[in-house]
């Protein structure tokens, strides 16, 4: 039996209506279509709710025809619902209070089915529902949380004596005349409306729109909204939008939504769907968060937030139906990494043994003395692996900053102690990179089992490894004579079987997403997990994407580090560029020219660098040795051209962003970027980090392709970007710059895979950043379990927005 509570959005949705109705005049203009329109999807939603039969027969019977009543008719009609609604109030409250109730799963809720296809909605057939699925939507739910890209403020309305040039407002006034011109030899069709308000006149005009003609009739009062123009000296209003005086306003006078659109649906007709769906399914929306919650922290409640978000009353209205729901996105954000950590961490894990002795001894044989920052990381590591619980750490420090060293000495440990360690990095390249650093390291660090001076207990395996190889590898980590293994995604496929992993690294974990990271962890018994990143990270921006990691910053660079001077350049100024390119081969040095890599196709782009490449070996550097890196060379070839550059055997490495991260040539002094707009700061400065590595002073030229085109010119706002980098080069401070100009996607990547993401929310929004994680803080030590009443709703969301992500431990 459905409880008052289930039935009651009906009741309230139909005396919306009527009240509605009621306040136009019972002109059948109070709701979107009329009266008639919508009753047919109430009658469905009040026959799947258990409403009476007799009353929804009767409502539906006195309005069906509502139409063509006259306006005494419908008065009297609208009176006698609203008696019926009062009737049927008083019958419910004749029912025993049900008592406090939980939560429901909504697929559970029998009221309006947030489930149902957006058919039920009229105007919405088969056609215009798979165009609609192209939106991602599909059932009546769907549409909520499609909030609009853009809003037009039409709400300011003047009199069209007072009209300037270039605004943006709205009219109203009566229909002077209209005619219909053909231009452009009959190809173009052009309506002409003259309106007026007493105060003046104002000619409007659409293209390639005939049926307007006959829409548009004289002495009709439309109010038009748009942008003001001018033409022969006048001013006009080109392709405005207009709507009928008498209708109830969706497209003109207020502030206008804009939705994402796919082709064959117009503007307007997904307007009045987003409008028609927005008011009968909000009231059956649950909101998840607890009342005490949203009056402490003045949020809305999810209702009006939803309604406000999409319809907009005023610009206060649509700010606090923002913050609310970008609060919910936060919040979630949050409570689903807390829940991932909760999860992780519950399973015990296995201490190990560091001990002092032996730690100073390792130091002692390291050749290079760590830096301070670099001995705090270490401390914060070795405290987490003598525990039981799992080390769950970000290592996070700027591009030559020394993380490679506490990943090593964290495997030491493991090894140490009679376990595994393991290594994955997401390229090729940085992967052996990694394997020939690692095994240096190890190599000199006492207490080691690893084999004697090959040690062949170190062992790398990557996509290009040969499968009598594999084989080799795969036996030595069953049996657990290969103690330590470095590679590529490879490390984590079906068939690699570790004896006993210990210790788990992730380097340049933002290419990873949450599965992979999981999926190494499942490797091992709860293995201690260390991720790093030399993509500086804001400490806000860390706090809130990585709430499931604890986080180290490594904020200091060794001694000896040459600072690489960056200077912005463009395109008239390349040649130049060349000129000092050979000046540094000629004094023995070596140089990168980077290509950018364009998202819409990586083979588009690897063109480029192929052709750039032979311009340059052809035309520019004909005397010099050019090698060529992007990611459709083989694994194998890609490998040989990065140690002929490291041995000296090349003068210039064309590449794309494939040598980002990972590449270590202490000769290359020069770093030369093609396309600079095109890659953000941090990922700009992951490039200039590849040079400076050495003892020669370095240098980073960054070629512009801004709208500015010389030097000189007024500069538009992606070089003003560029230049930053000729003055900052702290890895930190760019990255706060990084996410004031270009926002936070470039750091989240697809590390939260599971999570819809954050489509209001802005993590530079500090204020609501803060005040979800504490809110998240709070609600996780008062009830752990999420097990009282009001936070079960709140529990029952985390799980289905993060239930691709939680238990891929298990």
């Amino acid at each position: 039996m459905n409880t008052d509570r289930e039935m009651q959005p009906l009741y309230d949705t139909l005396n919306n209506m009527l009240r509605a109705e009621s306040s136009c005049g019972f002109r059948n203009t109070g709701v979107i279509g009329g009266l008639d329109k919508m009753i047919p999807l109430w009658e469905a939603h009040a026959r799947n709710s258990n409403v009476s039969a007799d009353f929804a027969g009767e409502v539906t019977t006195s309005l069906r025809n509502y139409p063509s009543l006259s306006i005494d008719e419908r008065q009297v009609a609208v009176r006698k619902m609203a008696k019926l609604l009062e009737s049927a109030a008083e019958d419910r409250r004749t029912v025993p209070s049900p008592g406090p109730e939980g939560p429901r799963k909504r697929k559970q809720d029998s009221g309006v089915n947030l489930d149902s296809p957006l058919t039920v909605i009229h105007g919405i057939g088969l056609k215009q529902s798979e165009r609609l699925k192209k939106l991602g939507l599909e059932r009546l739910r769907d549409p909520l949380y499609l909030y609009p890209h853009r809003y037009v403020d039409y709400s300011a309305l003047k009199p069209i004596n007072r009209l300037q040039y270039d605004e943006e407002l709205t009219v109203i006034g009566t229909i002077k005349e209209t005619h219909l011109q053909r231009a452009k030899g009959g190809r173009m069709h052009i309506v002409r409306t003259l309106i007026g308000d007493g105060t003046g006149e104002i000619e409007c005009s659409w293209f390639n729109q005939p049926w307007l003609e006959h829409q548009l009739r004289s002495g009709r009062q439309i109010q038009v909204s748009g942008r003001t123009g001018m033409y022969l000296g006048r001013l006009v209003f080109t392709n405005p939008e207009w709507e009928e005086l008498d209708r109830s306003a969706l497209h003109t006078g207020r502030i206008v939504p804009m939705h994402s659109l796919t082709k064959g649906i117009s503007a307007k007709n997904m307007r009045r769907w987003m409008h028609t769906i927005i008011e009968y399914v909000t009231p059956y929306v649950r909101d998840p968060l607890p009342e005490e919650l949203r009056e402490r922290l003045e949020l809305s409640g999810l209702e009006d937030a939803l309604r406000n978000v999409h319809f907009p009353n005023s610009q206060e209205h649509l700010s606090q139906a923002r913050r609310r729901l970008a609060f919910d996105e936060l919040l979630m954000l949050q409570l689903g990494m807390r829940l991932q950590r909760a999860e992780w961490q519950a399973i015990p894990g296995q201490p190990l043994v560091v001990g002092d002795k032996w730690l100073h001894e390792a130091l002692a044989a390291l050749p290079f003395t760590l830096t301070g920052a670099q001995q705090r990381a270490l401390g914060e590591v070795c405290g987490d692996l003598v525990k039981d619980v799992p080390m769950n750490r970000l290592l996070q420090g700027d591009v030559g900053s020394g993380k490679t060293v506490i990943a090593a000495l964290a495997i030491a440990v493991a090894v140490r102690s009679g376990l595994q360690g393991a290594l994955m990095a997401p390229t090729s390249v940085l992967a052996e990179q990694h394997y020939l650093s690692v095994r240096s390291l190890l190599q000199v660090i006492p207490g080691l089992d690893l084999g004697g001076d090959e040690l062949p207990a170190v062992c790398l395996l990557q996509g290009s490894t040969s499968p009598s190889e594999r084989a080799t590898i795969a036996a030595g980590l069953r049996n657990g004579s290969i103690k330590v293994l470095i590679g590529t995604h490879a490390l984590i496929q079906g068939a690699v079987k570790y004896n006993n992993l210990g210790v788990a690294v992730v380097d340049e974990q933002h290419r990873f997403g949450v599965a992979e990271r999981a999926a190494l962890r499942g490797k091992g018994d709860s293995p201690h997990l260390l991720v790093m990143t030399a993509t500086p990270i804001p400490r806000s921006l860390a706090l809130t994407v990585h709430g499931d990691l604890d986080v180290t910053i490594i904020d200091e660079l060794p001694p000896g580090r040459q600072p690489v001077e960056t200077r912005v350049i463009y395109p008239g100024e390349r040649e130049r560029a060349y000129t000092f390119v050979r000046s540094q081969v000629s004094k023995g040095r070596q140089i990168f020219i980077i290509y950018p890599l364009v998202e819409e196709s990586s083979r588009l782009q690897a063109k480029a660098a192929v052709d750039e490449h032979a311009r340059l070996q052809e035309d520019i550097f004909p005397s010099l040795r050019l090698g060529l890196l992007h990611g459709r060379i083989k694994p194998a070839e890609r490998n040989d051209v990065m140690a002929a550059f490291r041995r000296g055997e090349l003068d210039v490495l064309v590449a794309t962003s494939v040598i980002e991260v990972g590449v270590d040539v202490p000769n290359a002094s020069v770093m030369l970027i093609e396309g600079a707009n095109r890659f953000g700061l941090a990922q700009l400065h992951q490039f200039r980090g590849r040079v400076g590595r050495g003892e020669h002073k370095s240098f980073c030229m960054l070629v512009s392709e801004g709208q500015s085109g010389h030097r000189g010119a007024i500069e538009d706002k992606s070089d003003r970007r560029l230049r930053i980098m000729e003055t900052v080069s702290d890895g930190f401070a760019l990255a706060e710059k990084d996410l004031e100009l270009r926002g936070p996607g470039e750091f989240m990547g697809t590390r939260q895979a599971g999570y819809t993401g954050l489509r209001l929310a802005r993590l530079t929004d500090l204020h609501l950043v803060h005040s979800a994680r504490r809110e998240a803080d709070r609600l996780f030590s008062e009830d752990p379990n999420f097990t009282k009443p009001e936070h079960k709703l709140l529990a029952e969301q985390v799980h289905e927005l993060w239930s691709p992500v939680v238990g891929d431990a298990d």
